[in-house]
């Protein structure tokens, strides 16, 4: 047993250093693979090899379009056959790091008579599931597609909605080991050259081994990645793509996964739905403040509770202060154990039912959190008001549109129950001070992240906190730096004509 295993190390290591000199060497390498399909007809007059990964290429376009034309084919060039094989993406190389890289993104290889030239024909397997609604970012209004894995369907997705020559997208490989295809899109015009500039510089120097998803170059390409706050939007919708580069900003999208990446973006756009622009603008904005308030208060509402339960009792009104002595009387912890205790429930609850089957995970939100909340409230580990706080606070963080600045939310609420557990009301005061200075320091691929509001830029609030009519947006934000910053001209953009008609 010792000497195999030591032989199959040996094997590993030798086959993992050597780099193949030869065509012949790669060929046998790659033959160690069960995928790896090496065909030779020599019964013919011209004999031929063909070099595959059966798990990468279309069988059926393989025995459809190439294998008919090879057969009867009586030339002895690959020029030749590369002029009339039916396929558009099609060339000759004999560079082997070119062959392999080829092989493995789903070619076929053509070699005849043992040439150490190969025709290398895309007949790449494409595998993807169908476009269906947007699962994270539901809207009861507007489009319903959503991303999928495959990049070139993503790409499709978004040409269709901008169909504007202006539309640019630049594709980068990324990964040392997983070769992952990534796109920027961008309106030529409209997208700030700094910007654009910046996030294909940082691509090009990332250095990693595999990229699984969208979130690894996120998190690679952000100015600062120990901030607790997303500098990107991470967002499944076609729409919400679209809407942000007309207004300036740019996409990433990546092979093999559902989720883009949009940047630039300033603190606002993250409290914003993008169901806002399909109501009217009086609803939207008055839906917006409830957002902004309602995520406000699921921050600190439990860390007040433990301010003022600890050290400000005399800020309560009489009445309530009764209320709260009576629902207190028989629990035996402090109001920071009990509202730890009611949190961390919480997002165990949260996180198990995300983690089940959507209608098991359903139904164990709800029944786990009137069964648990119930009993805590009759042993008397916690009182009923915070049971109510905490069940408001959970619902308010849910009103935030985008999943990234949720996990925010609930992570902020943490060390801020520990700092009104030592100061009161003064700590609470001193972290809301510490991440106002953190957020004013931090930037979106150089912009900066709290404006419009710093620095302050009025022209920009007009879709902001509040969202005004579309006659009133003719200028996009001056946030992206772009250069055409009109969208549309606004001479008669406040008349409406109508049409008279005599009577007969």
């Amino acid at each position: 047993m010792l000497s195999a295993e030591l032989i199959r190390v040996k094997w590993f290591k030798k086959g993992a250093s050597e780099k193949p000199s030869t065509l012949e060497e790669m060929i046998k390498d790659l033959k160690q693979s069960i995928d790896f399909v090496a065909y030779e007809n020599k019964a013919s007059d011209q004999p031929y090899r063909l070099i595959y990964f059966a798990s990468l290429v279309d069988s059926e376009q393989l025995h459809r379009d190439i294998l008919p034309v090879i057969k009867e084919c009586t030339s002895k060039s690959l020029e030749d056959l590369k002029g009339i094989l039916p396929i558009e993406n099609i060339e000759i190389s004999s560079d082997l790091s070119i062959i392999q890289e080829r092989l493995l993104e789903g070619h076929l290889g053509i070699q005849l008579s043992r040439s150490q030239k190969v025709l290398l024909v895309n007949i790449s397997l494409r595998k993807s599931r169908d476009l269906s609604a947007p699962e994270i970012e539901f809207s009861v209004m507007g489009p319903k597609e959503g991303l999928v894995e495959d990049l070139h369907t993503n790409m499709n997705l978004i040409r269709r909605r901008i169909p504007h020559p202006r539309l640019r997208m630049k594709e980068f490989t990324v990964g040392t080991i997983s070769k992952t295809k990534v796109v920027v899109a961008f309106i030529e015009g409209v997208a700030s050259e700094q910007n654009i500039n910046t996030v294909m510089q940082r691509l090009e120097d990332l250095d990693f081994d595999i990229i699984s998803d969208s979130s690894f170059i996120g998190q690679m390409l952000e100015d600062n990645s120990l901030s607790v706050f997303p500098q990107m939007i991470d967002t499944e919708r076609t729409d919400r793509i679209t809407g942000h580069m007309n207004f300036g900003a740019f996409a990433i999208l990546t092979e093999g996964s559902s989720n883009a990446l949009i940047g630039p973006i300033n603190f606002g756009q993250l409290l914003v739905s993008f169901e806002d622009y399909y109501l009217g603008w009086n609803i939207a904005s008055f839906f917006r403040v409830v957002r902004m308030i309602a995520i406000l208060a699921s921050i600190i509402a439990t860390p007040l509770y433990v301010a003022v339960l600890t050290y400000h009792y005399e800020l309560f009104p009489s009445k309530l202060l009764a209320t709260l002595i009576s629902s207190r009387s028989d629990i035996p912890f402090s109001p920071v154990i009990e509202v730890f205790f009611l949190e961390v429930t919480i997002d165990l609850l949260r996180e198990a039912g995300a983690r089940m089957p959507t209608k098991v995970g359903q139904t164990l939100g709800i029944v786990g959190g009137i069964v648990i909340g119930t009993a805590a409230v009759e042993a008397s580990l916690t009182s009923n008001i915070l049971l109510i706080l905490v069940a408001l606070s959970a619902l308010a963080s849910f009103t935030t549109p985008v999943y990234r600045m949720t996990n925010t939310i609930r992570f902020l609420r943490y060390p801020l129950i520990v700092f009104a557990q030592f100061l009161g009301l003064i700590g609470v005061a001193l972290f809301g001070l510490f991440i106002l200075t953190h957020m004013i320091r931090l930037t979106s691929f150089g912009n900066p992240y709290l404006a419009p509001l710093y620095p302050p830029r009025v022209k920009d609030w007009y879709d902001s906190f509040f969202r005004l009519p579309y006659v009133m947006q003719k200028n996009r934000f001056q946030f992206f730096r772009g250069k055409q910053t009109k969208r549309f001209e606004d001479k008669k953009k406040r008349q409406k004509h109508h049409l008279d008609f005599d009577e007969q």
